[in-house]
């Protein structure tokens, strides 16, 4: 298991513990953070499950594969550090792992 904390767009942090498989929005969803969609189910669809990562975890995640950059470049609040949780698989070297959920998903 590894330790994720999500800090909610009102600034709530919220520190939830999920297995080092699945994904970072499943691992989300089932704890219910506030603004975690994922209304696609994780198919790289809909971009409801945009997180900001913490700049120095963005190394420690591969690039974004073509279809999750175009899939972001529709957002309005995309940022340098702008990641869609479905696509970023979830693995003991991301234990601790802190991402800021965006204020309005789509």
């Amino acid at each position: 298991m590894i330790e994720i904390t999500f800090v909610e767009a009102s600034g709530k942090e919220r520190t939830v513990t999920a297995p080092a498989a699945g994904d970072l929005m499943h691992a989300g969803r089932n704890a219910d953070i506030v603004g975690m969609l994922g209304e696609c189910g994780g198919t790289c669809g809909c971009g409801t499950c945009h997180v900001y990562i913490e700049q120095h975890w963005l190394d420690r995640l591969p690039p974004p594969a073509d279809d999750e950059a175009d899939m972001l470049s529709l957002s309005d609040n995309l940022l340098p550090e702008s990641r869609l949780a479905c696509q970023i698989v979830l693995r003991a070297e991301l234990d601790g792992l802190r991402v800021q959920m965006p204020e309005v998903q789509g």
